[in-house]
């Protein structure tokens, strides 16, 4: 379906800015193609916007509608909960079948306690860490996203190649004006991808850290799978050096398996994130950890509170999703569906004569303009040309197919056989004309 009238949105866009800063409410929906766009509704593998338009739509929203659009299941047990109270300063049934439903499935949750969002949970974990090694810096990797709180604002991204300086001493760029000078003392950034790197880093240096912290799948930038042995090799040195490692599965987290990354890959963390999918568009996450870590929580050492914490319509959200996940065995059609996409991308790209790369694990995955043949880190990933990028995400989105605007695609349990195959057959003509 073509579209490119955006009228409405304009209009409203104008009225929003007179009382939203930048007439938004979150930064990165103001680079929407041609500018922020206003929704009305959104239904299985379709959304729609304020002039009538309709997308078949790989944004899930950022990541968290693994199920698609309105699943009718997860807006009943929400309504359905939600009818015998909002929030009640204490506990209920649900949220204990939540954590006994996470404790089943993820192999390093044998406690847990329920937040917000991401970048809360981010910031239990650095506590958790720092009181069970007495060690205050974390290490994290370039390009990696843990939320955008001031301590890990630094080094997710670079002016240019040149700007990041030497691999074994980069140079940290903050990724946004007003952040606390002192925060970038507490973390120690390395490319990704380069475990000979890490191990001469920690073998000078252990004694400071307290955590490392990665992506399993480095989702944000360039959807980058982990070098063969790369994870078990980040695994040993913690185990080696005393230092806690934590996974940061907000976008893994139930999109690669029901049990994470961790369970994908075999590989299992001191303290993970979770968020995005499991909680179908609520908000809500998890910080979950082995015991050894989750007692200093348990005991009170470690504080960690919010009022709206595991609210009843967030805890409904995310059991129904993992009930329908498991029940309907969900993974098999992401990954199908993905690599099938994946695929017909390469082959349209091909025949048109770009140089597309499209990589990820299929449930996820990215796709760049680049003449390197695979991005490893963050630095491989400052090879993509932005500017085609940018001309190929406007000319799908004014084809009816929503990406996010950094190439990133996200594949959910409502796209059909059918969805991948328009989106293939529109992705060869956009393709073609540009």
């Amino acid at each position: 379906m073509a579209t490119n009238n955006y009228t409405q949105s304009a209009v409203l866009l104008e009225r929003a800015a007179k009382v939203l800063a930048g007439g938004v409410s979150s930064e990165f929906r103001k680079y929407n193609h041609p500018h922020a766009i206003f929704y009305t509704h959104g239904n299985g593998s379709r959304i729609y916007d304020v002039d009538g338009n309709e997308y078949l739509d790989f944004t899930l929203s950022q990541g968290p509608l693994i199920l698609g659009h309105s699943h009718p299941e997860v807006l009943q047990a929400i309504s359905e909960y939600t009818a015998q109270g909002q929030l009640f300063a204490g506990q209920h049934l649900q949220e204990i079948e939540l954590a006994e439903k996470l404790q089943q499935l993820i192999p390093a949750a044998a406690r847990m306690r329920f937040c917000l969002d991401g970048s809360e949970a981010v910031h239990t974990a650095f506590r958790i860490a720092r009181a069970k090694t007495g060690r205050q810096k974390f290490l994290r990797f370039e390009g990696h996203y843990h939320g955008w709180l001031d301590n890990v604002c630094w080094g997710i991204g670079s002016p240019s190649l040149d700007a990041l300086g030497s691999r074994e001493a980069p140079v940290v760029h903050p990724w946004s004006d007003g952040l606390s000078a002192l925060s970038k003392a507490e973390s120690i950034v390395l490319p990704w991808n380069d475990l000979a790197l890490l191990e001469r880093t920690l073998a000078e240096k252990y004694t400071e850290i307290a955590a490392i912290i990665t992506e399993p799948v480095m989702c944000n930038s360039g959807c980058i799978l982990p070098e063969e042995g790369f994870l078990e090799g980040i695994r040993r040195l913690c185990d080696k050096y005393g230092i806690t490692l934590i996974f940061d599965e907000v976008i893994t987290g139930f999109r690669l398996s029901l049990g994470g990354a961790q369970a994908y890959y075999q590989v299992v963390p001191d303290l993970a994130i979770f968020a995005k999918a499991i909680g179908s568009g609520y908000p809500i996450s998890a910080i979950v950890g082995k015991q050894a870590w989750m007692e200093l929580v348990a005991t009170g050492q470690v504080i960690h509170a919010g009022t709206m914490n595991a609210g009843n319509a967030t805890v409904a959200a995310a059991l129904a999703t993992i009930r329908i996940l498991e029940r309907d065995q969900v993974h098999e059609r992401l990954f199908r569906y993905g690599q099938q996409l994946m695929e017909g991308l390469r082959e349209a790209a091909t025949a048109a004569g770009h140089h597309l790369l499209v990589q990820g694990p299929g449930p996820m995955f990215h796709t760049g303009f680049t003449h390197l043949t695979s991005v490893k880190d963050y630095r491989d990933s400052l090879s993509y040309d932005k500017v085609k990028l940018g001309r190929f995400i406007a000319g799908m989105h004014d084809s009816g197919i929503r990406i996010i605007g950094r190439g990133l695609w996200y594949i959910s349990a409502a796209h059909t056989e059918e969805d991948i195959k328009q989106a293939v057959a529109t992705a060869a003509a956009v393709l073609r004309k540009i």
